[in-house]
């Protein structure tokens, strides 16, 4: 009698078929529960216990995405082997393949997510960079879950071609609409992944020059010596040649002096060596040449070329102005005269 109630078919399977479906899928529940109760906690208190915050979010998220997939996987194993019809066989897969892509696509766009947030947490500070790239995640987001969908209606029998010749020809129309807002968002990237200057650099465009304070994703702002804001836009200093001071190892200075023609010899061939004990004794510079090299239209002309080892233009001004005060000091003490344009004229009596 249970023999024959056990070979009752329901919709082209016996009861018997159905029970070992539920057993199936009743011990696999028991036993996914029991590595959930012992493994992932055990695996959760190591990772606490390191302080690796970035595991104990993997097993977590995990646990949020992965084990109901595997609940999933043991359902489909459990129904395998049942004779179902076409419309059910196809339900099923179907409805698998999607819950398939959705939380693993959920799992690698949450480790992804969380990834980035660590890195700028421990190694990033500036606000603006981190507010960005929050907005670069949800553009990554929407193309992964717009590429999962594609390829899920591609495996579900669904014709994706003329939808994905669509979205190229608006992608396209788009890309024209906003060519010049895209030419500066790349601009941006540009400047963020390869540094030519940051916020605080002082930089020279052409003829315009200033301290940057904001770098955004369209423009970037600077205030110049004279107080007035600057603005360009991304493209414009990824184009241009721009020089950052603000990166500076040290500025080499040259500058000239004349001295009269009145100046006895034995004066003019100690000059150099004076300059050079002057720039010498100051710190923080670092003397590169002095000559006398050449004669003038009305003076003996004397080059010098020097390191200040400093990008502070403040202290190279300093510096330069305590190497004049001594030239003239010594110069005086020496009764050597400095040159001014003249010119002597010679008259002949007719």
């Amino acid at each position: 009698m249970w023999t024959n109630i056990f070979e009752y078919s329901i919709f082209n399977n016996s009861l018997k078929a159905y029970l070992i479906t539920l057993a199936i899928f009743i011990v696999g529940s028991i036993v996914l529960r029991f590595t959930k109760k012992f493994l992932l906690t055990k695996f959760r208190g190591w990772a606490e216990k390191s302080e690796k915050g970035f595991f104990a979010f993997v097993l977590e998220n995990g646990e949020q995405n992965l084990l109901p997939l595997a609940y999933v996987g043991l359902f489909y194993l459990s129904v395998y082997h049942l004779t179902l019809s076409p419309l059910w066989s196809k339900i099923i897969n179907n409805l698998s393949l999607s819950l398939l892509v959705i939380f693993g696509v959920r799992y690698l766009l949450a480790l992804l997510s969380h990834g980035l947030d660590y890195y700028f947490l421990h190694h990033e500070i500036d606000t603006n960079k981190k507010h960005v790239f929050q907005i670069i995640i949800k553009i990554l987001q929407l193309l992964v879950w717009a590429l999962a969908l594609i390829i899920l209606l591609d495996n579900l029998g669904v014709q994706v071609s003329a939808l994905v010749a669509g979205l190229g020809i608006g992608g396209i129309a788009i890309a024209l609409a906003a060519q010049v807002l895209l030419s500066d968002l790349f601009s941006y990237f540009t400047i963020y992944f390869d540094h030519p200057f940051e916020v605080g650099d002082y930089i020279v465009i052409d003829s315009f020059s200033g301290t940057v304070e904001n770098i955004g994703l369209k423009t970037t702002r600077l205030r110049s010596l004279t107080g007035e804001e600057l603005i360009f836009s991304n493209a414009d200093l990824t184009s241009s040649r721009l020089r950052n001071y603000k990166r500076m190892q040290h500025r080499r200075i040259s500058f000239s002096i004349g001295v009269s023609y009145q100046t006895d010899a034995a004066l003019v061939k100690e000059i150099p060596q004076i300059i050079t004990e002057i720039i010498k004794g100051i710190p923080d510079t670092e003397l590169n040449r002095a000559h006398f090299s050449s004669f003038g239209e009305y003076s003996y002309r004397f080059d010098v070329v020097y390191y200040v080892l400093s990008n502070n233009y403040v202290k190279y001004m300093d510096i330069q102005q305590e190497i004049n005060l001594k030239i003239i000091d010594e110069f005086s003490k020496r009764g050597i005269k400095f040159a001014y344009p003249t010119q002597t004229l010679y008259l002949r009596n007719g």
